[in-house]
């Protein structure tokens, strides 16, 4: 693997490995708030962004690269509302596809089709996690200040379970 590409994808695992962090901040959050099904849904973020992360940090090694590892930024830890909450990570989701969209700029600049070929699946996770954080963001701002609204979402978003995806 090309050291500019590696590079990027060690970049990118600290990425992952933050958004594992902010989830884990909005679980706390969502907690300490009562909303346990909004705090399990995050849990449920928890889990697959550090899923990311590792996938990406196994395929670094299998490609014959190694993973550095940085400091992790410390991310926010309170939010006004529940809906302020999911807007912020409607912006992060938004900022990771960014990302990955970057990186497939780099894997085809440096012409690492295989690269290319691993980060397509990480395109369409990106679209599939805007497009459910966007629906909870649409329907809280339906629910508005009605805490039986709230509290029904609350109740389905607790329902998620996560389960890893077939390699």
């Amino acid at each position: 693997m090309k050291k500019k590409m590696e590079k990027a994808l060690n970049k990118q695992v600290n990425a992952e490995l933050y958004s594992s962090y902010l989830y884990l901040a909005m679980e706390s959050y969502f907690q300490s708030i009562s909303l346990s099904g909004c705090a399990k849904w995050m849990r449920g973020q928890v889990q697959e962004e550090m899923f990311h992360g590792m996938k990406i940090y196994d395929y670094v090694h299998e490609r014959g690269g190694r993973v550095q590892f940085q400091a992790i930024a410390k991310p926010e830890t309170q939010w006004e509302s529940p809906l302020a909450a999911f807007e912020h990570i409607l912006a992060h989701e938004e900022k990771v596809t960014e990302l990955i969209n970057d990186l497939i700029d780099v894997a085809l600049e440096v012409r690492d089709h295989a690269a290319k070929a691993f980060l397509d699946w990480f395109i369409v996770e990106q679209v599939e996690e805007e497009a459910t954080v966007g629906e909870i963001v649409d329907r809280l701002r339906l629910i508005g200040n009605d805490s039986s609204g709230l509290f029904l979402l609350d109740s389905e978003l607790g329902k998620r379970v996560f389960t890893l995806p077939v390699k």
